[in-house]
């Protein structure tokens, strides 16, 4: 997204948790519990583990080298643990990584971003409903004219509307906190999947990690993709209802219906008497744009044997997207209902 897009709808606070530098902490963080604990259980030793956690503690990626070995190993695993290496002396350096595979970082890494992800839409949905409160409670009884199929109905009153926005909204507030327990959980399964290369420890370093990391236990799920899908369902869901609201607000909001006003609209460089609806339009815009993404995301379910190199950089390329445009949209819907006045 170019820097003048970004102004207009992108988000900050979900690019920094999705962003290079925070993908990597939370790859060395799982290399911490990994090694914790794998001695915790006394598959390595406490020294090795000592030493990796002091070599993490100090490590500074060479960020040119692992993007020259994204590029040859189609995942950055390999060129990070090699940079982690040198760090340790032997027989310490053995025991890094000792047993896992690419997969198993990068997928609870990603549960280890998407879980400050879910705080952030969490604090967001709950102040728009605070802000919906708010103007039912002040407005809910002021007459509105209902239309229907883009025709004047009947009279309603406000507090109809203000329920027909609120109440999706906060369907899925309860459906992030759901989702938590089934989502975020530690991926530790070894090259092939069944944790036969942790030689009997992989089930108790798994919960070991999962308690370490704050993530649920799970069993290795590398191609059970399906709590993902739950994921991009549900961002469309939450940016395609914060689009109706968009759609709502532009419409009520012309000149000709006048069922509300915005403040501080944007502006025309030829017609000075304009005030457009520049936030209600890319909440529609932004709902449309994920709906689509949530077509391709559907396609990375499908994972040839116990991994598929395609799937999952399909997933890459359109996962992080939904979760910019998700944050931007609940972004843009405070700032809207700032803007919003009915009278």
């Amino acid at each position: 997204m170019t820097t003048l897009l970004s102004a207009l709808c992108g988000d900050d606070d979900i690019d920094a948790l999705l962003a290079d530098d925070a993908q990597v902490r939370a790859m060395l963080a799982f290399e911490t519990a990994l090694a914790e604990a794998s001695a915790a259980c006394g598959w390595i030793e406490a020294g090795a583990a000592a030493a990796i956690g002091d070599a993490i503690a100090g490590f500074v990626p060479d960020w040119p080298a692992l993007q020259t070995g994204m590029a040859r190993d189609g995942v950055v695993v390999p060129a990070l643990i090699g940079q982690l290496r040198t760090r340790l002396a032997e027989p310490h350096a053995a025991a890094l990584h000792k047993g896992a595979t690419s997969q198993d970082v990068i997928d609870t890494a990603l549960m280890l971003q998407l879980a400050k992800v879910f705080d952030i839409y969490e604090g967001r949905l709950t102040d728009l409903l605070d802000a919906l409160d708010r103007l039912a409670a002040n407005h809910g009884d002021a007459a509105l004219m209902a239309h229907t199929r883009m025709q004047v109905a009947l009279p309603t009153r406000w507090g109809a509307k203000l329920m027909s926005w609120s109440e999706p909204l906060a369907r899925h507030l309860r459906a992030l906190a759901a989702l938590r327990p089934s989502l975020l959980v530690v991926q530790l399964g070894g090259p092939v999947g069944d944790r036969g290369s942790f030689e009997g420890h992989g089930d108790t370093i798994a919960a070991d990690m999962a308690r370490r990391l704050d993530l649920g236990m799970a069993t290795p799920w590398q191609t059970q993709r399906d709590p993902i899908m739950a994921l991009g369902a549900l961002l469309t869901q939450i940016s395609g209802s914060l689009g109706k609201i968009g759609a709502d607000v532009a419409l009520l909001a012309q000149n000709e219906v006048a069922a509300l006003r915005l403040e501080g609209g944007g502006g025309s460089s030829a017609m000075k008497h304009k005030s457009n609806p520049v936030k209600a339009e890319l909440l529609v815009a932004l709902a449309r744009y994920n709906a689509g993404l949530s077509g391709t995301l559907a396609q990375a379910q499908v994972h040839e044997y116990e991994r598929s190199g395609a799937a999952w950089t399909l997933e890459w390329l359109v996962l992080p997207p939904m979760l910019k445009a998700t944050g931007a949209s609940l972004r843009l819907a405070l700032a809207l209902f700032e803007q919003l006045r009915i009278d």
